[in-house]
């Protein structure tokens, strides 16, 4: 069996009080472990675990909100392992948690332990948490999507990810073979990553769309490009990948364009001063 979920959301807002309650309702796939990450653009990324065994995720973390706060953050509820976990590596720091079962655990730890000469944090009896030998795994290449990639060519199981990024922005990866739901919601100021669909129904987001298998997606500031807005496409527009644009003419949110900032109003008249295809230079105000 297949115990646990995961709820995340990006937003333009403080989203804490939402994730909370969106992990919470999630709170019938586990009786172990709950947890929640944040990130604020002034504290950087926070992170909180309590035992679920004894108490509700509800009566854990009602005192949450004196402790972190955010703009982006994910809840995981656990059967198992204590997540999500704070990682630091290659791809600088980043919340992780996952879903699902691997199979082949053991023998990945003995593999990267006998090529790395490095170690992992031992539980209770030896064993590894397994998000980190997920996040070992996804650190050995270049970028999250390659490393998610890998992870999940290697792993004998199933295995869904949820990654809160030192930027505050989420990776979402379904299991290569679509067993665990993955389910992308769309909301007025961001976007959420749900194992359960109700729980982003609850909350008020619209379900944008479900992640196919293998799919790795990341929803972040996908929102509506009004005139002076500054998008960068992400990596679902292919080719076009990190190419930035200043926006003239208001445009409708598209999933594979990310808004990345904005001209001050008292400049927007400039706008129409710049020609088409011309370059322009980001100056921070």
């Amino acid at each position: 069996n297949i115990m646990g979920g995961f709820f995340g959301i990006t937003s333009t807002k403080d989203c804490l009080l939402d994730v909370f309650f969106g992990t919470d309702y999630h709170s019938h796939l586990g009786t172990a472990r709950g947890g929640l990450a944040a990130y604020d653009p002034e504290i950087g990324l926070q992170r909180k675990i309590h035992s679920i065994t004894n108490a509700p995720f509800r009566t854990k973390f009602e005192t949450i909100f004196d402790e972190m706060k955010g703009i982006a953050a994910i809840g995981c509820i656990s059967d198992t392992d204590p997540q999500p976990m704070l990682s630091r590596s290659n791809h600088g720091t980043y919340a992780i948690c996952t879903i699902g079962i691997i199979n082949n655990a053991e023998a990945l730890i003995d593999q990267y332990l006998s090529f790395s000469h490095g170690h992992f944090d031992a539980m209770t009896g030896g064993r590894v948490n397994t998000v980190e030998l997920v996040a070992a795994l996804i650190d050995q290449k270049s970028s999250f999507g390659e490393g998610i990639k890998f992870a999940q060519s290697v792993i004998d199981g199933t295995c869904s990810i949820l990654i809160l990024k030192e930027n505050g922005h989420l990776i979402a990866a379904r299991d290569k073979v679509g067993r665990i739901p993955v389910i992308i919601g769309k909301g007025e100021d961001g976007y959420s990553v749900t194992f359960e669909s109700f729980a982003s129904l609850k909350l008020g987001y619209e379900m944008a769309r479900e992640l196919g298998p293998g799919e790795i997606v990341e929803p972040q500031n996908c929102t509506a490009r009004r005139r002076g807005v500054i998008t960068a496409d992400n990596r679902r527009y292919g080719r076009y990948s990190g190419e930035l644009m200043l926006i003239r003419e208001e445009l409708p949110a598209d999933e594979r364009v990310n808004v990345i900032g904005e001209v001050p109003e008292n400049a927007l008249l400039l706008i129409d001063r710049i020609a088409r295809g011309a370059k322009f230079m980001l100056v921070e105000v």
